[in-house]
């Protein structure tokens, strides 16, 4: 690259650094406002972070942004950066065309908007109260419903809001990738209901101190390679991984001291968000690139580690003798055999953090369909409640007794985060499709577990996938990796094998 052609790129990354050095402002005051921060500050924070949220915002959308962006899009000159670079000015100008359409004072109110709404929601869920959260949430809906109409819809105007977390989906395609899984879930579930065999369960309810749960966690995270020095664990409302930089990833769950259970899944589950955060080239960052390549993949690491390793029985074989260190008295004659059983039971439940990896994808389709709802035939806020319930009650035969169990208990929609959750889902089929490559090239993959050699696993997965970030498209990933697209089938055959062998079912 010539001398005057490499001064313009290093004005371009500097650019691009300093945008990223304000959301990593804003990502830390959003840390700080669901770990704790004192109440009476929580409006002029949000503040605060809309401040900061519209700089980052105008340097986007500069005109020197826009005189970079033309000049390194131009084909002779793109020609003469490697794939990483093209990808960045890619992302780059992505996100300068959907920023450049809204006006700045709509940008600011909106995050000042998300920002108040996340911290009512908290309340919201604690008293149960919806229709005290519902005008924030019939704004949030009716902002991004006119931002659809600024980027310009595609097929349908919720297949932009699908674009923004998984890159090219599209509700034609998930439809149809949800309607696949569905006939061999559904029958799958049937069989187990009607089976005799059920696991022992009366262990799970004992109480659980809050300190032991704490210790196993951090021993759990360090076992599978999570970087205390690089991150942190604490506790909020609802779980979360927030990548601020490879060297600052924090994670929080959540302690439960009658359910042994939800925080070791749940500090298994972001601490394989975590991992993919901290594990990404250290040459990405300060750029869009050091992140997840998409939430649909980030998820499939999330879902691998808490459920594909840590509900395995190899796991529990291995590290049930540090949670029974730390509860004696309450897994008394328990055996990692019946612990696992139990851990796997199926169930129709309320709470999706909480359910099983058979039934959690109804609980992602009941919000798919309800997000389609609102943005493709414009459902009003305020019936939400009345059609999650009947949702519910449609899909898993349960009706919530209360909104703090039903339409208020996941955080996304109080940050404007629709069409994240078939995340969830496409994030289950991935990391299936991934685990079947993975025990090709490991044939000892369950002795590694059983073992407690959890760091070789992590390092194929840096490999394969962290190092990247988004410098390649989840669709490439999931190519390189196993050689073929995105394949719903890999999860619907882990999920036969999984439970027809704890059921004892002939399928």
């Amino acid at each position: 690259m010539e001398q005057q052609l490499q001064e313009k790129w290093n004005g371009f990354r500097e650019l691009v650094a300093k945008i990223g050095s304000y959301n990593e402002a804003v990502g830390l005051m959003y840390w700080d406002l669901r770990t704790g921060a004192p109440r009476k500050g929580a409006e002029t924070r949000a503040e605060t972070i809309g401040l900061l949220s519209t700089e980052a915002f105008k340097l986007q959308t500069s005109d020197e942004m826009g005189t970079y962006l033309d000049l390194f899009t131009q084909e002779a000159i793109a020609s003469q950066l490697d794939d990483t670079d093209r990808r960045l000015v890619e992302t780059v100008k992505k996100e300068y065309d959907q920023n450049k359409k809204i006006p700045e004072s709509e940008f600011k109110a909106y995050t000042i908007l998300t920002s108040k709404s996340e911290t009512k929601w908290e309340d919201a869920k604690e008293s149960g109260d919806f229709d005290s959260f519902e005008p924030l949430l019939t704004e949030i809906v009716a902002t991004l419903r006119k931002f659809i109409g600024y980027w310009g819809a595609k097929a349908t105007p919720y297949d932009t809001l699908l674009d923004m977390y998984e890159p090219d989906m599209t509700v034609e395609r998930l439809d149809a990738v949800f309607d696949r899984l569905k006939k061999r879930l559904v029958p799958l579930a049937e069989a187990i209901a009607a089976s005799e065999i059920k696991p022992e369960l009366p262990f799970l309810s004992e109480n659980y101190p809050k300190e032991g749960q704490q210790a196993f966690s951090h021993f759990i995270l360090k076992e599978m390679g999570y970087d205390f020095d690089a991150g942190r664990l604490d506790e909020a409302v609802h779980p979360f991984a927030t990548g601020l930089n490879p060297g600052d990833v924090r994670i929080t769950t959540h302690y439960y001291e009658n359910d042994v259970l939800s925080a070791a899944f749940s500090s298994l589950h972001e601490g394989g968000h975590a991992l993919y955060e901290q594990n990404i080239d250290p040459k990405l960052t300060g750029t869009p690139l050091a992140q997840g390549t998409s939430m649909g993949i980030h998820e499939s690491q999330s879902r691998f580690w808490e459920n594909m390793i840590g509900r395995s029985l190899p796991f529990w074989q291995k590290y049930f003798d540090e949670l029974q260190r730390q509860f004696p008295d309450q897994l008394t004659g328990v055996t990692p055999e019946k612990f696992h059983f139990a851990a796997n039971r199926v169930e129709n439940s309320l709470i999706r953090i909480e359910a099983d990896e058979l039934t959690y994808n109804l609980h992602i389709i009941i919000r798919y369909e309800i997000e389609k709802m609102l943005f493709n035939e414009n459902l009003d806020v305020k019936k939400l409640p009345e059609v999650w319930n009947a949702k519910y009650e449609s899909y898993l035969g349960i009706t919530p007794p209360n909104n703090s169990q039903g339409v208020l208990q996941d955080v996304h929609w109080s940050g404007g985060s629709f069409g994240y959750f078939a995340s969830y889902s496409l994030g289950n089929m991935y990391a299936a499709q991934i685990m079947h490559t993975l025990r090709k090239e490991m044939t000892n993959f369950d002795e590694m577990i059983e073992q407690g050699d959890l760091l070789p696993i992590k390092e194929w997965l840096t490999e394969k996938i962290y190092r990247f970030g988004k410098s390649k498209k989840p669709s490439e990933i999931i190519f390189d990796v196993t050689g073929e697209e995105l394949n719903p089938d890999y999860l619907a055959d882990y999920l036969e094998q999984k439970y027809s062998s704890l059921y004892n079912l002939k399928l």
